[in-house]
């Protein structure tokens, strides 16, 4: 038996189908949230009139033996199980799960459009190094989010989150639409509901929602692709203790001042506001710089 075949299968054992383990990457926080109970308080609409903004979509989950068998060689590869230049033989990829040339193939092509492996005549499909991934990738973003690089990965998300949003809410200010301003609000406000019912899986889409909106309506389509980065790092629980991470008083108040700064055209409030709630709790290690006063 190759490396490679013994590998994957001491990767496989945790399940029946030898794809994916149980309490694993397949635990997603959105799934069937409630709603809030209180009557004439927003609801969540999972599709609003606004669109679709910035959600995190679910890569190539549910989506069969493929989404299964990329979602597996993925996991792999970010945790290093199948290190650089590790070569992946596709007659061993198919006998070890089971599956088809053609899923092994499609597989393959989804990770090598993602950074994690390359395929050259006369060499075959090898492991690519981490300077090759894309690591904005949402996919590997979970990924690294729950395998060995977990800690790096969340505080690079710290560090990345508090550079965007804070110029995102100053230049959201001044954009501001009545719709828009309203889906905020009903965001604070569903937010307020959840944190008052312990009901976590709501406030956490209602804070992605949230910030998500506040970064399309930035007015700069260069912060905008980048709104699935946001979304990616709300959605990965155990990470740095932000505002975000912590839903109280406290935090709903940031949110509620970063909504009523867009909402009045006060740019600097709102970036402020948007630092103050992205700062970690002086009692957890800090990732990011504490707010300079001006």
């Amino acid at each position: 038996m190759s490396t490679l075949a013994h590998t994957m299968m001491t990767a496989a054992r945790s399940t029946d189908s030898g794809l994916s383990g149980p309490g694993e990457l397949d635990r997603y926080p959105f799934a069937e949230a409630p709603v809030a109970e209180r009557a004439g308080a927003p609801v969540w609409d999972p599709e609003p009139e606004l669109g679709r903004v910035g959600r995190r979509t679910a890569g190539n989950r549910g989506r069969g033996l493929h989404g299964q068998l990329v979602q597996q060689l993925g996991q792999m590869i970010v945790s290093g199980d199948l290190g650089a230049d590790r070569p992946l033989v596709p007659e061993e990829i198919g006998q070890r799960f089971e599956v088809s040339r053609t899923v092994v193939r499609e597989s393959l092509r989804v990770l090598e459009a993602k950074g994690l492996v390359s395929a050259r005549p006369n060499v075959g499909t090898r492991v690519r190094p981490v300077s090759d991934w894309n690591l904005l990738d949402p996919d590997i973003i979970e990924w690294r989010a729950f395998g060995p690089q977990r800690d790096n990965q969340r505080r690079e998300l710290s560090e990345l989150r508090w550079t965007i949003e804070p110029l995102a809410a100053r230049l959201a200010a001044g954009h501001g639409r009545a719709d828009i301003q309203q889906r905020l609000s009903d965001m604070v406000e569903i937010m307020a509901h959840a944190t008052a019912q312990g009901d976590a899986l709501t406030y956490s889409r209602a804070d992605a929602e949230f910030h998500s909106l506040l970064i399309q309506v930035a007015g700069n389509r260069m912060l905008e692709h980048l709104s699935g980065i946001v979304s990616s790092a709300l959605q990965v629980s155990g990470g740095p203790v932000t505002g975000c991470d912590r839903p109280n008083d406290a935090s709903l108040g940031h949110h509620g001042r970063i909504a009523d700064a867009l909402a009045a055209g006060d740019g600097a409030a709102a970036e402020t506001a948007m630092r103050q709630l992205l700062t970690v709790h002086p009692e957890v290690e800090r990732v990011v710089p504490a707010p300079r006063e001006h």
